[in-house]
């Protein structure tokens, strides 16, 4: 399990999106930001949570926030992913797992009786002062997006 608690400044991150263009954490100084890390582009769980959030885009924005999708798959995947849901949130690829890690959303899972390592699906919601607001973990997908909404709006 990660350190990264509610409170802490949001660690750093450098990585590229869909569309081949890359993101940093410094991009969104100033507003406030949510990273949701999902499992799997285009799986099912994952696709009705990429849409939520991209239903909800308009009403983010609207309370100054900033959505961002991660997962470990490729700017590929993601891509295909994007087009074929029509997703209107940028999604960003760390095959690394550096940013998953710092985020704590890299960890033993399991399934079926089996533990293997994974993305573990959190949601982090960033400050405008840089610092972690909030952190969901074992995210449960039905109305996780308009949750996460309400905070950024209380934020």
């Amino acid at each position: 399990m990660s350190g990264l608690a509610e409170g802490q400044k949001a660690p750093a991150f450098r990585l590229p999106r869909d569309g081949g263009d890359v993101v940093t954490l410094a991009d969104y100084a100033g507003q406030k930001l949510v990273l949701f890390f999902y499992p799997r582009a285009d799986t099912p769980g994952c696709t009705k949570e990429a849409i939520d959030f991209t239903r909800l885009a308009d009403a983010f924005a609207a309370a100054g926030t900033a959505v961002l999708g991660i997962s470990a798959d490729p700017v590929k995947a993601q891509e295909k992913f994007r087009d074929k849901h029509k997703l209107g949130v940028p999604l960003i690829s760390d095959e690394t797992h550096e940013m998953l890690e710092a985020y704590g959303a890299w960890g033993e899972k399991s399934m079926y009786g089996k533990s293997f390592v994974g993305i573990l699906r959190t949601t982090v919601l960033v400050g405008a002062d840089g610092k972690v607001a909030r952190i969901w973990r074992n995210v449960r997908v039905d109305g996780h997006a308009d949750e996460v909404l309400e905070a950024a709006r209380s934020l």
